[in-house]
């Protein structure tokens, strides 16, 4: 990065619910901003405060139209300069990074929401995503199309119910000592394998449930960071890549989008191996087929070799999804940056009973998109 480096000096978050009906969208990022404030004591001042916020958020789970007109209060942003990432959250770290690195200004708030209860059904609002010719006719969204995938890759890398169950499981015991995951119940293999189908051969416990929520965090250039916090965390690669936007252009069981996203983080992070360096892995996995899927993908485990990965507790020897990840509740929008909120807390050791002792380099993934289109890879160190 040119001799230059972004901190993150603070993150704060929501507890995800699945219907946090007696608080607004701009209740939660209020929470979020005082919170920052409250651990930084950084200020909206003219000359030394917080000029630029990026604010992650999406008109179609909103409910509304223009979906960031409604919270610049909240923000802090009526008379700052505010930009919206209407993508999966954690490229709004990204960008924020870009404009720091580019010297436009040293100091970024980032602020995203997503209130998946307000809508119908989720459902609805991702067959939105999909072109009104050919996708949304025969009732694509992102529950089918991933169903699809599913199938495909447990046919290829051979794994079986019972392998999903068990990362389910594995899923809600983390869940169970984090308190900000949303689904926190434990379950059994017995359970999971009995739960009523979704989508074939998607079961009801195999999919992450609807989850309000919201995330903050204050990054700042290298010269300011000290000002902020003592303990810094530094973004050391980020890379994301997206496939064809059209489903039959596309190999579900590629990983084409996650493998470059990875390759080009891991090359900025001066990454050689990851499964030596990386220390924690934040995924962001709404299925559980994902979990082995992704980890393929990432480079954790050779191609097609996703039951054996699973079989020899590979999820437990890279410490993956410690948080619970978003089997256990975080909403589409923002998942990554819930991703991303967990890795900084580990790398902190703030993260209680889930801690990765000495965890000095974390990875946070991102998804978006039907069936993992669009892919982004954030790479972290003390």
């Amino acid at each position: 990065m040119a001799g230059k480096r972004v901190a993150i000096c603070a993150v704060a978050q929501h507890r995800n619910v699945s219907d946090l009906w007696y608080k607004r969208i701009q209740g939660m990022l209020l929470d979020c901003l005082e919170e920052i404030q409250a651990q930084t004591g950084v200020t909206f001042d003219e000359d030394t405060g917080i000029n630029t916020i990026v604010s992650c958020s999406d008109d179609v789970f909103d409910a509304r139209t223009i979906s960031d007109a409604g919270v610049g209060d909240a923000l802090g942003a009526q008379y700052k300069c505010e930009e919206k990432m209407a993508q999966e959250g954690l490229n709004s770290l990204g960008y924020a990074m870009s404009v720091i690195l580019s010297g436009h200004d040293d100091l970024v708030l980032v602020l995203g929401h997503c209130k998946e209860s307000q809508p119908e059904s989720r459902n609805i609002c991702t067959h939105l995503g999909f072109d009104p010719f050919y996708g949304r006719p025969v009732g694509l969204d992102y529950l089918n199309v991933s169903a699809l995938q599913a199938r495909a890759y447990m046919e290829r890398a051979q794994v079986t119910e019972e392998h999903l169950a068990r990362v389910v499981v594995r899923s809600r015991h983390w869940a169970g000592k984090n308190p900000y995951a949303n689904a926190r119940e434990m379950v059994e293999v017995g359970q999971v394998m009995a739960s009523p189908r979704l989508c074939d051969p998607i079961r009801t416990l195999h999919a992450y449930p609807v989850s309000d929520g919201a995330v903050a965090m204050l990054l700042s250039s290298e010269a300011r960071a000290g000002e902020f916090t003592d303990r810094p965390v530094w973004i050391a690669g980020f890379a994301n890549c997206m496939d064809s936007y059209f489903l039959g252009d596309r190999d579900l069981t590629s990983n084409f989008s996650l493998k470059n996203a990875a390759r080009w983080a891991y090359e900025e992070a001066g990454i050689k191996d990851p499964t030596e360096e990386i220390h924690l892995v934040e995924l962001m996995d709404a299925y559980a087929y994902q979990q082995p899927m992704w980890m393929e993908g990432l480079g954790f485990c050779r191609d097609g070799a996703g039951a054996r990965f699973l079989d020899e507790d590979g999820p437990d020897r890279f410490h993956v999804n410690r948080s619970g990840g978003m089997l256990a509740g975080n909403p589409l929008m923002i998942a990554g940056l819930y991703r991303a909120a967990e890795a900084v807390m580990q790398l902190r050791g703030e993260a209680g009973e889930r801690q990765v002792p000495g965890a000095r380099k974390a990875l946070a993934h991102s998804t978006t998109g039907p069936a993992g289109q669009f892919h982004s890879v954030l790479i972290l160190e003390t």
